[in-house]
């Protein structure tokens, strides 16, 4: 018990803000590199993101393997000669999980009019709350958007987004131009979408690194927690508490855009029943809202067509993607970068340093000092940014903290440097100048930093 008594402190200790000078952790810190600790690869090429932890051996890493192949395998219609691979839909956004994740990495928006939707998907809920504190679904194409059908099922229909420049200027005079996306959807098929519904953009996140926060104590999370700013610093994170179907309790939600899965497990059945169409134990049901008929009827591919065996190797993978070491980080103009992102606060919320669990269920991923920039919290980001939806304790204007780790090899792994939550930003400037909020004071202070200094603090977050 005393390393777990002892975790929040070192982590406070070694999170606490850096000044732009005369601190130690404006300079290297040894062993910043190894952003997933002893599970860290050196990779920096295409395939960065789709590697097992390094300290991962013998037959642990070939039950890796297992799992690789079932998040990579297309998913086909009902009945099918291909055993344990067919029951596709009847209604599903995607054909498998690389499909969304391609290379483990992060999904993107259409980026051209009429392009169809990839890695990005859009959820739908009505006010109100489900029998479990969740969102409640719209009611006749439920939680979340399908645009694709097997034969003989209605799609739902089409959905698009457009558009529109928003020119800004940094305090030396320097323009800029963020876009704004506004979305629309055609050719319903179960006739217009309930008025009162909200919709929420969510592009398929990178998949490195999710065991490791899996593996943190939820003490130390709750540690960073400030739901009343006590300490006046503006900075107001607070945990979501979701329904876990797996333990049937709430729990700290800790993954997802809005902190509303609580583990790999969940949020991996989650992703199989409403993106693929593939039923699971813990999600027995179709998703067929009452208006569709035609998918209420249509054939599976068994009751479940995820089978225990596939879900628990797939969240194995899931556990064990491993997370890149950084890049240049010992480079004066990363040093001075990262010196400027602490001073701006962002590290109030990116929290640089946690902790995994000295009793974590995955022996490689205990007791590992990790740096990936997050709290896991969630955080009011202002207007701009909000979607307006709650989902369980989440409200419509607040995120939870995406893990910066990783995020400078997007563009390699995946050809896009597309951000935040509905890829709007098209790069790392544009993701800082969109915060707002808690966000807002981090966000002027990087607007009105001089040229070289914003370049600076960019150059730092491409090294993470």
């Amino acid at each position: 018990m005393r390393p777990q008594l002892h975790l929040p402190l070192l982590v406070l200790a070694l999170t606490a803000p850096a000044g732009c000078s005369g601190d130690a952790a404006a300079g290297y810190e040894p062993g910043e590199e190894l952003s997933g600790g002893d599970t860290t690869v050196f990779e920096q090429g295409h395939d960065a993101f789709s590697l097992s932890a390094r300290n991962l051996k013998g037959e642990r890493r070939d039950r890796f393997f297992v799992g690789n192949s079932i998040f990579n395998r297309p998913w086909v219609t009902a009945p099918s000669s291909t055993s344990g691979v067919d029951g596709l839909g009847p209604t599903f956004n995607a054909t498998s999980c690389s499909a969304c994740h391609f290379m483990d990495g992060r999904g993107a928006p259409p980026t051209q009019p009429g392009e169809e939707f990839l890695g990005l998907l859009l959820r739908l809920s009505i006010p109100g709350v489900d029998e479990h504190g969740g969102p409640l679904g719209e009611p006749s194409y439920g939680g979340q958007f399908n645009h694709h059908a097997i034969l003989g099922v209605p799609a739902e229909g089409r959905a698009f987004v457009d558009y529109e420049e928003v020119p800004g200027q940094y305090a030396d005079g320097t323009p800029y131009s963020l876009r704004r996306p506004t979305y629309r959807f055609a050719d319903l098929a179960f006739g217009p979408l309930d008025p009162r519904t909200m919709v929420s953009p969510r592009t398929a996140p990178f998949m490195i690194g999710l065991g490791l926060l899996e593996a943190v104590d939820e003490a130390q999370l709750l540690a960073l927690a400030d739901e009343d700013d006590a300490d006046g610093d503006g900075i107001s994170g607070r945990p979501n508490r979701v329904w876990d179907p797996v333990t049937q309790t709430t729990t700290l939600g800790r993954f997802g855009w809005k902190a509303n899965q609580p583990g790999l497990e969940q949020q991996n059945a989650g992703a199989f029943l409403g993106d693929i169409g593939i039923t699971s134990a813990l999600f027995p049901d179709e998703n067929c809202p009452p208006p569709q008929t035609a998918c209420a009827a249509a054939p599976n591919g068994g009751k479940p067509e995820l089978d225990g065996d596939k879900l628990t190797d797939a969240t194995y993978y899931a556990r064990l993607l491993a997370v890149p070491a950084r890049r240049d980080y010992e480079d004066p103009t990363v040093l001075r970068g990262k010196a400027l992102f602490r001073a701006a606060g962002c590290a109030s919320c990116h929290v640089p340093v946690l902790v995994t669990a000295a009793s974590a269920e995955v022996p490689e991923l205990a007791g590992q000092v990790i740096r990936p920039y997050t709290d896991l919290l969630l955080h009011d980001l202002g207007d701009d940014l909000a979607d307006g939806r709650p989902d369980f304790l989440a409200t419509g204007r607040e995120w939870r903290t995406p893990p910066l780790w990783g995020i400078g090899l997007i563009g390699v792994v995946n050809g896009h440097t597309l951000l935040l939550h509905d890829g709007r930003a098209r790069d790392l400037a544009e993701a800082v100048l969109w915060h707002g909020g808690e966000a807002e004071a981090a966000r002027e202070a990087f607007r009105t930093l001089p040229r070289d200094d914003r370049a600076a603090l960019i150059r730092f977050l491409e090294s993470l």
